[in-house]
């Protein structure tokens, strides 16, 4: 079956359908990672996005229960060079194709992907339509004018109840705003009892629960859309150690009167390089965002610039000057990608102190 790509600036691709049929419509993006394509289908912050994989064959050593990071895929379509439809590897169980059918995902293969990267790259992430329906681009066209890009991911991809991993370390709280399991499987590794809450848990329903330290997890779009979780944050500032990764990171800084802005193809990848200003060193790190904090806006606030990137010199780090709180754009605990910066949960946890009599009262259910 074939299929076909249309984006809002009129560029158009015809390829070999694979995955479910229909029709799906979301921004596309592009990711430079060599490996690691279920890791990135299954990251909630590709919400609402048709992704492209810049690497030319992917699903060659298939789809396995132990390498994804949500409880399903998360993106609006996948489009590949090459899939690879007899996959090799001791822990495969399916094809990549089969797993895109089972959760109705479109997929689209055969098409010139340097082509289409290269052209987000110059003019930008744009709103596209993938379809396998037989008709014609300027129908296609019409839909694709009609609809908006979501602006709810956020809450589309959060928990809906407080869970926990306990054990008898720190408590941390876990922010939801799109959670890969990485961050739960980081902590735990370091004995923390981990409480995950939904995106719209209160300052004070947070603090019934008696946290040793907080963690504001990745997500889905633009920072701007879930102001009530900003004013969350703003409310646990100086009240617990905090650490705040990607969309976290920028509900922190807009939390502590920083702003952010959108980016023209944003960072997805597993080979970013970013450097620690306070050490020199450099990080090849994982990211997936589409938003940056503005450097320019960090003047008059209480923050610190901590890491850059070092291709476009945007923020990927910071840090508050007066209060136990930390930010990062990047992805420490990888999954996929390198584990260079993996010593930051180390820093996080270090920082906090359990005191299992303020916990007396503090029913998780509260």
């Amino acid at each position: 079956m074939r299929a076909k790509l249309l984006l809002e600036d009129g560029s158009k691709w015809e390829g070999i359908s694979f995955g479910a049929e229909g029709e799906s419509m979301g921004e596309v993006v592009f990711n430079t990672g060599m490996t690691g394509y279920q890791e990135v289908l299954t990251d909630p912050s590709y919400c609402g996005q048709i992704v492209t994989m810049t690497y030319p064959l992917i699903g060659n050593y298939g789809i396995n229960r132990h390498d994804i990071e949500s409880r399903r895929p998360f993106v609006h379509g996948f489009i590949v060079r090459e899939q690879a439809e007899a996959p090799s590897h001791w822990r495969s169980e399916r094809s990549i194709g089969h797993w895109l059918k089972e959760y109705e995902l479109l997929g689209l293969a055969g098409i010139d992907t340097r082509q289409l990267t290269r052209r987000i790259r110059v003019h930008g992430t744009m709103k596209g339509i993938l379809s396998t329906k037989e008709e014609s681009w300027d129908a296609l066209a019409e839909r694709l004018d009609r609809q908006a890009l979501m602006q709810d991911q956020v809450a589309r991809v959060s928990t809906q109840s407080i869970h926990t991993a306990p054990s008898y370390g720190p408590r941390v709280v876990l922010m939801d705003f799109g959670a890969k399991y990485g961050l739960q499987r980081e902590l735990a590794r370091r004995g923390c009892d981990v409480v995950v809450v939904p995106h719209h848990t209160t300052a004070e329903e947070i603090e019934r629960l008696r946290p040793d330290g907080i963690l504001l997890s990745n997500g889905p779009g633009d920072p701007k859309d879930v102001p009530h979780a900003i004013r969350t944050v703003a409310s646990l500032l100086g009240r617990y150690p905090l650490f705040g990764i990607c969309l976290g990171h920028q509900l922190f800084a807009l939390a502590c009167g920083a702003d952010t802005e959108k980016m023209k193809f944003g960072h997805r990848g597993s080979n970013h390089p970013v450097k620690e200003l306070a050490s020199g060193r450099t990080w090849i790190t994982s990211q997936n965002h589409g938003y940056a904090v503005r450097n320019e806006s960090l003047t008059g606030t209480p923050l610190k610039l901590t890491h850059v990137a070092l291709n476009d010199g945007t923020c990927e780090g910071l840090e508050h000057q007066e209060l136990q709180a930390f930010s990062v754009q990047f992805h420490p605990e990888a999954a996929p990608g390198p584990h260079d910066s993996e010593s930051l949960f180390d820093r996080f946890v270090a920082g906090l102190q359990p005191d299992s009599s303020l916990r007396e009262g503090g029913n998780i259910h509260a």
